[in-house]
């Protein structure tokens, strides 16, 4: 899946910034989007509901269908470690995401497109799978020909740099250096309320 609709109002609906210019919008009008979003009391929500809503906010930040999150869950589920923990490293090694932390793109959905596209290399071999597990120690490299593209350039000038990422930025290239843990995962959200709702 890729979200094609407005995202500064999902980001509205959902209280998290999913892009950069979402983020501006964010700041200046953090209320719901609708005609009664401004000055409502903010409704309680059921369980099912805050359970909802962090779901929502995981999937989104990642861009990815429901689909694609609850086989991510099954996945985790059959763990022996916790679930929570396991479920957002299998997250934060999609391909696309490690794009993304590596500072190759600006958003996730400029991530996924960027892999779709076939702009990359793990360990010298064309994937344009975004949801390709990157395991610890492989290479995304940037492909020859798109080395020099402008878009690759201005996300690395503003990209914040994570610690799990090694970014090598005149080989345009990255390597996962290990599996971070959840505080270092820049992503707002209660994963084990996310793990609730699927093992409702």
């Amino acid at each position: 899946m890729s979200y094609r609709g407005p995202k500064a109002k999902k980001s509205r609906r959902l209280g998290v910034a999913i892009t950069p210019k979402s983020q501006r919008y964010l700041e200046t009008r953090p209320q719901p989007p609708g005609q009664h979003g401004r000055g409502r009391r903010p409704s309680k929500l059921s369980d099912y509901g805050r359970q909802l809503m962090e779901k929502q906010r995981i999937r989104f930040q990642y861009n990815m269908s429901e689909k694609q999150l609850r086989l991510a869950y099954e996945k985790a589920a059959r763990s022996q470690d916790p679930t929570p923990e396991v479920l957002i490293q299998l997250l934060e090694s999609r391909l696309d995401t490690v794009v993304l932390r590596a500072g190759f793109a600006r958003s996730i959905f400029a991530a996924r497109q960027y892999v779709n596209h076939g702009h990359f290399l793990v360990n010298g071999k064309k994937v344009d799978i975004p949801s390709y597990h990157v395991k610890v120690g492989d290479v995304i490299t940037t492909r020859e020909k798109s080395k020099n593209l402008d878009c690759f350039k201005s996300a690395l000038a503003v990209s914040t740099k994570t610690p799990y990422v090694a970014v090598d930025e005149a080989e345009m290239s990255a390597r996962l250096t290990y599996v971070p843990g959840r505080e270092e995962i820049p992503v707002i959200g209660d994963v084990a309320t996310v793990v609730e709702f699927y093992s409702r």
